[in-house]
C-alpha cells in the first residue's frame, strides 16, 4: 500500500501541514513527488488541488484514509529542490506552504474551482426544473445559469436534500496545438507522375513532403510561407497522401531574428571580476559577489562571460532583472550571445507564453533563464550561476504573501547547488554594501567606463530661483540644453517620477481637494482619458468643471505629471519629437519594447518617462539627461527615501554619454543642498554610503538592525486600531528587552480600497523569541479573518509607507 503526503490548496494555519491520502491501485505506478493531484477534502463533496510532497511505500495502516481522486499532471511540476525551498520560504516569510508552492508555478498551473449543483429529488419550481432538464440535472452554481433569487432557493433546497453540491477542480494548463499534415507517401515518383501538370500548388506540396518525409508540417505555416493552397492540401488528404493531426507547439514570446555576437575584449577590471567568478563556478563554491560598477562599466559583459563559463561546464544560469522595461535590451544581448537556448520569464508575457517557457525550462530545453522577480523559481537543474542585476531595486521584494526578497531566495538556491551568486549595481543597497564590508559578500569594483569616457558632467539647478522666470517644470538651463542637443542630432532622456497630468484638484474658494472615495489620497488628472484617477485602487470619475463641495467654478489643478510635462514641452520646443513612457503608455503587451525601439531608431528626440527609464537603457546618441524634479520621494516618511533618491539620480545620470559622445546631466531641485543630491551630482557612491550609514546608525535602522513590519487592516478604523494595540501588548509580553517596538500608528496613507491600515515596526539585533511570537500572531490572524481583520507580517520590509 502506498501513502501520499499532500499539501492541500487551503491556505490556513490548520491546513499548513501535509495530509495523508491513500494512493489508489490504478495510480500506484503513476503518482510521483511534485505532481498535482485532486483530493477530497472536508466532510462534503469538496474536491481541491493538492501537491504530493512525499510518498511512503509498504505502509499497511491506511484503510481509514481518503483516496486521491485523480492526477492533474503527467509528470511532476515541482522537483525536490523546489519542495524543500517552499518549506524554507514558508518558515522565513510567515506564510503558508501552499502559497509558496503556487508562487513557484506559472498561472496556468494554478487550478480554478467550480461548484456544480445536481438535482437529486423532486422540486416544484418550473424554471429551476427546466434549467436542470436542459443540462442533464447537473449545472454550474453561478450567475450565468441562475439568478440571485434562484441561487438562494438552491441553498434552501440543499437543506432538504433535494439538490447536492459538488466541487470540481478545473485544470487550466493547456498546451498550444496546431493542425499539422504528415506524409503518408512511400513512392514519390509514382505520385508525381499521376499529378495534373497544371496543379502547381500540388507539385509544391509534393516537393515539400519529399524534403520533409518524416516531419509533421504546420498547415497554417505552409499555406502562409510556401504558397500552397488549402485546396491542394484537401486533394492530398482525400487521396490519403497525407494525414492530419494536432501537434503541440510552443508559444514564442521572442519574435526577433537572432544575430549571434562574440564575447568582447575585457578591461583589466572586468577580467579580474570574470576570473574570480569563473574560478568559483569551476570549483562549485556558493560564494556571493557584489559587483559595484559605475554606470557604463560593462557589468553586463561580465555577466555574459561568466554565464558562458557555466554553460561550458554543462551547467545552467539564471539572470534576473528588476523591471520589465529593462528586459527587451537585456534579453537581446543574452539571446545574441547564447541563441535559442535562452528562456524569458516576466509579467509582460501572456499566461500561455509563460507556461510554455516554464515547460521548456523544466524539460531542460534551455540553459539560460532571463526574467524578473518570479523567475527566481524557474525549475532549472544543475545551476552554475545566479545573477541579480540592479540588485538594489525594491521590485525584488514581493509585496504579497509570501513576502520574500529575491536576493535571499537566490542565496538559498546557490547553497543548494554550490554555485556563486553575483549581485550587480552602480548603487548597491546599503544592506549588501555593509555585508561586503563585513566580508559576508566579496566586493568587486568596476571604477572605469568601458569606452574610457568620463562620467557625465552633472549640473544642479535651483528651482526656487528658476520658478520666478520659467515656471516650476522646465528651467531655462534645461530648455536651452535640450534645444542644443536636438540641434546636434543627439537625443534627450527626461525623468519625472510622476505620471498623469496634475497631482490634485483644489477649490480656491473653499479649499476642497478632490479625494478618492476608497483611499486617503487625492485623485490625479489624466487628460488622455478625461478622467480623475486613483493610482492605488483604480477608481476614476470625470474631470469636474465645478467644485463638488461649494459648486464654485474657481478650481485649479496643482502639481505636474508626465502627461502635462509632455504637453508643456511640446509648446516650448514645437519642433521636438517626444515619446512618453510611463504606466499609462505601456499597458499594452509589447509597449515597452515598441517605445524603446522607436527611440533607438531616432523616431523621437526626447524620451520622457517615470523611473522605469532610469535603469539599464543603453542608447549611444543620448547625450543629455534631465531630471525635472529630484525632490519627488525625497521627503517621504521612510528612512530609505534619501537612498532611493540617490540611486535614482545616479542611475538616470548613467544613461548619458554611454558611447563615444560626452554626456551631460541637469538635475532640477528645490533642495539643492541636500546631501543625496550633492553626492549624486559627484556620482560619489562611497561618500553617500558613509554618510547614510552614520545616519542609519544614529536612528537605529537597517543595516544595523533587522526589522519586521506588522500591518493590521480592517473595514473600520476602530477595529484596526483596537487590534493593533492588542497585538502591541502581546509583543511587549513576549519579546526580549533589547527589541524595540514602534507604533502602532496609522500607515502614511491610512486608507486604501476602503480598508484602514495600522502598522507596528519591530527593530532588533537578535531575539530568539521573535519567530515563535510572530507564528503565534499568524495563528491569531486566522481566527480574526472572519471578523474582517487582516494581519500581514513582512520581514525586512523595503518600505514603511
Amino acid at each position: 500500500m502506498k501513502i501520499a503526503d499532500v499539501i492541500v490548496d487551503v491556505p490556513t494555519m490548520q491546513t499548513d501541514t501535509p495530509f495523508s491520502y491513500l494512493v489508489p491501485t490504478d495510480l500506484q505506478t503513476v503518482i510521483k513527488k511534485g505532481m498535482r493531484v485532486v483530493v477530497p477534502f472536508g466532510n462534503g463533496n469538496r474536491k481541491i488541488e493538492g501537491f504530493v510532497v512525499d510518498l511512503n511505500d509498504n505502509l499497511t495502516d491506511g484503510t481509514d484514509l481518503k483516496a486521491i481522486d485523480s492526477v492533474m499532471d503527467f509528470e511532476p511540476v515541482l522537483n525536490q529542490e523546489l519542495i524543500d525551498l517552499s518549506n524554507w520560504l514558508a518558515r522565513t516569510t510567515y506564510s503558508f506552504q501552499i502559497s509558496c508552492l503556487l508562487t513557484m508555478l506559472p498561472n496556468l498551473l494554478k487550478a480554478k474551482y467550480e461548484k456544480e449543483v445536481e438535482l437529486v429529488g423532486q422540486i416544484e419550481d418550473p424554471e429551476l426544473t427546466k434549467i436542470f432538464t436542459e443540462n442533464n440535472n447537473k449545472v454550474l452554481f453561478d450567475n450565468e445559469h441562475f439568478s440571485n433569487s434562484q441561487l438562494s432557493e438552491l441553498l434552501r433546497l440543499k437543506k432538504s436534500a433535494k439538490v447536492q453540491f459538488k466541487y470540481q477542480v478545473k485544470n487550466e494548463a493547456r498546451a498550444k496545438t496546431e493542425l499539422a499534415i504528415k506524409n503518408e507517401i512511400s513512392d514519390f515518383e509514382t505520385v508525381k507522375k499521376g499529378l495534373n501538370k497544371s496543379a502547381k500548388a500540388q507539385f509544391k506540396l509534393l516537393n515539400l513532403l519529399t524534403k520533409y518525409p518524416n516531419e509533421p508540417l504546420i498547415q497554417r505555416e505552409i499555406i502562409k510561407n510556401q504558397g500552397i493552397s488549402i485546396s491542394a492540401i484537401k486533394a492530398f488528404s482525400e487521396k490519403k497522401y497525407i494525414s492530419k493531426q494536432q501537434i503541440e507547439k510552443y508559444r514564442n514570446p521572442y519574435k526577433h531574428q537572432i544575430k549571434l555576437d562574440q564575447p568582447k575584449v575585457l578591461t583589466k577590471e572586468q577580467s579580474i571580476a570574470v576570473q574570480k567568478i569563473n574560478d568559483d563556478i569551476k570549483s562549485k563554491q556558493s560564494k556571493t559577489y557584489l559587483v559595484e560598477g559605475v554606470t557604463g562599466s560593462g557589468k553586463t559583459e561580465v555577466y555574459l562571460q561568466t554565464i558562458q563559463q557555466a554553460l561550458e561546464l554543462n551547467q545552467t544560469a539564471l539572470m534576473l532583472v528588476p523591471e520589465i522595461s529593462l528586459t527587451p535590451q537585456i534579453v537581446n544581448r543574452v539571446k545574441s550571445r547564447f541563441g535559442s537556448r535562452v528562456a524569458i520569464l516576466h509579467s509582460g508575457l501572456s499566461n500561455g507564453e509563460k507556461y510554455d517557457e516554464w515547460r521548456r525550462i523544466r524539460d531542460q530545453e534551455v540553459d539560460v533563464v532571463v526574467g524578473a522577480r518570479s523567475a527566481i523559481f524557474a525549475p532549472l537543474k544543475n545551476i552554475g550561476l545566479i545573477i541579480l542585476d540592479e540588485e538594489h531595486d525594491t521590485s525584488y521584494k514581493q509585496d504579497d504573501n509570501p513576502r520574500y526578497h529575491t536576493r535571499d531566495v537566490a542565496i538559498w538556491r546557490s547553497n543548494y547547488y554550490h554555485c556563486p551568486v553575483v549581485l550587480g549595481s552602480a548603487t548597491p543597497s546599503l544592506e549588501s554594501r555593509a555585508r561586503a564590508e563585513k566580508g559576508v559578500y566579496e566586493l568587486i569594483r568596476l571604477t572605469q567606463r568601458v569606452n574610457q569616457q568620463t562620467l557625465p558632467q552633472v549640473q544642479v539647478v535651483d528651482m526656487t530661483q528658476e520658478i520666478k522666470n520659467h515656471g516650476d517644470l522646465f528651467s531655462g538651463t534645461l530648455i536651452d540644453s535640450i534645444k542644443a542637443t536636438i540641434a546636434a542630432n543627439n537625443q534627450v532622456v527626461l525623468l519625472l517620477n510622476r505620471r498623469g497630468f496634475s497631482s490634485f484638484m483644489l477649490c480656491r474658494d473653499c479649499g476642497y481637494v478632490l479625494m478618492c472615495p476608497n483611499c486617503d489620497i487625492s485623485l490625479t488628472m489624466h487628460l488622455d482619458s478625461h478622467t480623475m484617477k486613483c493610482h492605488y485602487c483604480g477608481f476614476e470619475e470625470a474631470i469636474p468643471n465645478q467644485c463638488p463641495n461649494c459648486k464654485s467654478k474657481n478650481i485649479r489643478y496643482f502639481g505636474t505629471g508626465t502627461e502635462k510635462a509632455e504637453k508643456e514641452l511640446q509648446q516650448l520646443i514645437p519642433e521636438s519629437r517626444i515619446i512618453r513612457m510611463d504606466v499609462d503608455t505601456t499597458r499594452k503587451k509589447g509597449a515597452h519594447e515598441r517605445i524603446l525601439n522607436a527611440f533607438g531608431s531616432h523616431q523621437a528626440d526626447i524620451l520622457l518617462g517615470t523611473q522605469i527609464i532610469a535603469k539599464g537603457l543603453d542608447f549611444p546618441d543620448v547625450t543629455l539627461v534631465g531630471v525635472l524634479n529630484a525632490d519627488t520621494g525625497l521627503e517621504l516618511p521612510d528612512f530609505r527615501s534619501s537612498e532611493r533618491t540617490f540611486d535614482l539620480l545616479t542611475q538616470v545620470s548613467g544613461r548619458a554619454g554611454r558611447a563615444d559622445k560626452t554626456g551631460k546631466v541637469i538635475i532640477q531641485t528645490f533642495n539643492p543642498d541636500h546631501y543625496a543630491i550633492q553626492l549624486a551630482k559627484k556620482q560619489d557612491y562611497e561618500g553617500f554610503f558613509r554618510k547614510e550609514m552614520k545616519l542609519r546608525h544614529l536612528a537605529g535602522y537597517s543595516p544595523y538592525y533587522y526589522s519586521v513590519k506588522l500591518t493590521i487592516s480592517s473595514l473600520t478604523e476602530q477595529q484596526a486600531a483596537q487590534e493593533s494595540f492588542r497585538i502591541l501588548e502581546y509583543l511587549k509580553g513576549n519579546l526580549g528587552e533589547q527589541t524595540m517596538i514602534l507604533g502602532p500608528t496609522p500607515r502614511p496613507i491610512a486608507r486604501i480600497k476602503k480598508r484602514y491600515y495600522y502598522q507596528i515596526i519591530i527593530k532588533f539585533k537578535k531575539d530568539p523569541r521573535l519567530a515563535a511570537t510572530l507564528r503565534k500572531i499568524q495563528q491569531l490572524s486566522q481566527t480574526e479573518v472572519r471578523k474582517g481583520l487582516r494581519i500581514a507580517i513582512d520581514s525586512e520590509p523595503v518600505s514603511f509607507m
